[in-house]
């Protein structure tokens, strides 16, 4: 079975999008083994903190490099990539043998999708991924799904998907794994 690594762009316990990242836990289920990327002690990039590699730098590099596809489930802030997430995108990015800046990354060549729980800015949000994913050198793979928060969620926290939304993130699991 393959293996997928979820990256949930929130922090916060309970997020939306963590919900959303559950629901295509289960769209995966008995296709492939399902691990959730922790990267919360990873310190905002920069350079002066590369060498020698941090231990959450290389907890992180480790989990990506075993991963076979990468599934970020993303917010959006201000209708782009949550600062978070593209703080550990920076650092994944980097090559690992920093004698030679332009050889692998721990993302190199990794099959990566992503999906969004937000109100609004969904397209602005997949039209950052999609040019930042070729740039680190990972291939995005199939539709990306956008999901709005339904309104009740915000007084009880939980998240409803439509049906629409589910047949969607379904697909998006398919075409994950057959891009592998």
């Amino acid at each position: 079975m393959k293996n997928i690594l979820f990256i949930v762009g929130s922090l916060r316990e309970g997020s939306f999008n963590h919900q959303l990242a559950a629901k295509a836990e289960q769209a995966l289920a008995g296709k492939a083994n399902v691990t959730y990327l922790d990267y919360k002690e990873v310190p905002v990039f920069n350079q002066d903190l590369e060498t020698p590699v941090l231990p959450s730098v290389a907890k992180v590099r480790e989990a990506i490099q075993a991963a076979d596809a990468i599934w970020i489930f993303s917010p959006i802030y201000n209708f782009a990539i949550p600062g978070p997430v593209k703080n550990l995108l920076d650092w994944a990015s980097r090559a690992l043998d920093l004698s030679d800046p332009t050889g692998p990354s721990a993302l190199q060549d990794k099959v990566v999708t992503v999906s969004s729980v937000a109100n609004g800015g969904h397209e602005q949000l997949f039209e950052a991924y999609q040019a930042l994913l070729p740039f680190i050198r990972t291939k995005a793979a199939g539709e990306f799904t956008g999901s709005r928060v339904n309104d009740e969620a915000w007084a009880t926290g939980e998240l409803v998907l439509t049906d629409e939304v589910q047949a969607k993130l379904a697909k998006q699991a398919e075409d994950l794994l057959a891009a592998l």
